[in-house]
């Protein structure tokens, strides 16, 4: 029998997936429930009556510094994760929620490991409400169909953003910590029966997380990352497919040679256009912005010169992008650009870890009491992936940020920016920022 305080309401919920911490129980956490399966109902919701705060009190400048210091986090884990090979994408944002709600139930030097690792500068007080705000800041659904002479064509964009936890159906959570979610990330506690059947409860989830991300999002908890040990479990995702604001023509794409790093060359489908972007050039690089629909995200992309990938991309952080960004001035572009669509999955538990959040991870060392009051939970993994298609038309990834640049006077002979060897690019808001992915294309065809 459950065993929440009387305002402690249960409900019927839904939200999306796209970062998943998995918690794990060293003690029993509660008697089991004695029964065979997950309970009929699988989403059944112990969640706090208070309510998302829709208008939080937030400073001005703790919004900035929240902001800030996800940027510094999203290049801070691009350095730690660069070495993977291949193509790279990731949304920063994601598992920056992702974590943010897991340390809200972070005590000690866990909390202070995970400040310290994830940017966090604010205190817990105002750190919670300020993500709440960013979030709300944050521009959703204005995508319309238009009438064009070929037929019909999706215009603006699609954002979607999700927070969600479930946990064991007899473990007993601290109301404190469930507050928190809810008035800040609108996110309440999914009750499942672990201990009986795992295996039940990580194909209902993988099935969900496809639902909500469009099947973008496939088999997200793999095989043994959900145990009859695991008590809670977070998640976060974004949906992102917006146009862009001056699509390419798909008559004039074509075949071209893309350069790798290793010398050799391959083929990709190469698109083109001439417009009006925001441009910047200086010794080592090229960049380029490409607004989508409506003018509040766009993409940035990061041409280093040719045989200065390396060094470019070892020199990439929050700083360099936002030097980038203040060099823009609009120009008459030519723009060569590959199309490109891929997938990855990152296990973050190493990363992370390295980059100082190590008790989180130990059992015994790790103090997440503020979710239950017990010493016995600690983060057995932390798991991201991310899909992205960037296309004639415009783009559909996991979450995307964007800028729109315009001019209405007569343009200039176009400078030529082909974009035929390897590149970065960050996907932005323009209001805040907010750096929602970060990736890189070595191979568009890989």
């Amino acid at each position: 029998m459950l065993r929440y305080p009387r305002r402690y309401l249960v409900a019927s919920a839904l939200s999306a997936g796209g970062v998943i911490l998995a918690l794990t129980g060293c003690g029993s956490g509660g008697s089991s429930s004695g029964s065979s399966k997950p309970k009929e109902n699988p989403w059944q919701e112990a969640k706090s009556d208070k309510q998302r705060a829709t208008a939080p009190e937030v400073e001005p400048v703790d919004l900035q510094k929240l902001t800030a210091d996800n940027g510094a986090f999203a290049l801070a884990l691009y350095q730690a994760v660069r070495k993977t090979e291949g193509n790279l994408f990731y949304s920063p944002y994601s598992i920056s929620l992702a974590l943010a709600m897991t340390y809200a139930g972070a005590r000690g030097d866990t909390e202070s490991q995970m400040a310290a690792a994830l940017h966090f500068g604010l205190a817990q007080d105002k750190l919670h409400p300020a993500f709440n705000a960013l979030d709300l800041s944050l521009p959703r659904d204005s995508a319309t169909k238009a009438e064009t002479k070929d037929g019909q064509e999706t215009t603006g964009f699609r954002l979607r953003i999700a927070n969600a936890l479930w946990g064991q159906n007899d473990h007993q959570f601290l109301p404190a910590f469930l507050d928190t979610l809810a008035e800040n990330y609108g996110a309440g506690l999914q009750l499942l029966d672990f201990k009986a059947d795992p295996e039940a409860a990580r194909s209902l989830l993988n099935q969900w997380v496809n639902d909500q991300t469009e099947e973008k999002i496939k088999d997200l908890f793999p095989e043994g990352s959900v145990t009859d040990l695991t008590r809670l479990v977070l998640a976060n995702a974004i949906y992102f497919n917006a146009a862009w604001l001056h699509p390419f023509t798909a008559e004039q794409t074509r075949d071209g040679d893309f350069h790798l790093l290793d010398g050799s060359k391959g083929t990709a489908p190469m698109m083109a256009e001439t417009e009006m972007f925001g441009y910047a050039a200086a010794e080592g690089y090229q960049a380029v912005e490409l607004p989508y629909d409506g003018g509040d995200f766009s993409m940035l992309i990061l041409l280093p010169a040719e045989g200065q990938f390396a060094t470019f991309e070892e020199s990439l952080d929050a700083g360099r992008v936002g030097s980038v960004v203040s060099g823009l001035r609009t120009a008459n572009v030519r723009l060569t650009l590959p199309k490109f669509t891929y997938s990855m999955r990152l296990g973050l538990k190493q990363t992370l870890a390295a980059m100082g959040m190590k008790d989180a991870f130990e059992p015994g060392a790790a103090d997440l009491s503020g979710m239950d009051g017990s010493p016995d939970l600690f983060i057995m993994d932390v798991l991201h992936k991310a899909y992205v298609n960037v296309n004639e038309a415009g783009t559909e990834a996991a979450a995307a940020t964007g800028v729109v640049v315009g001019t209405t006077s007569a343009p200039p002979p176009p400078v030529e920016m082909k974009i035929d060897r390897p590149f970065l690019f960050v996907i932005r808001h323009q209001e805040t920022g907010t750096l929602l992915f970060v990736g890189r294309v070595v191979n568009p065809t890989a």
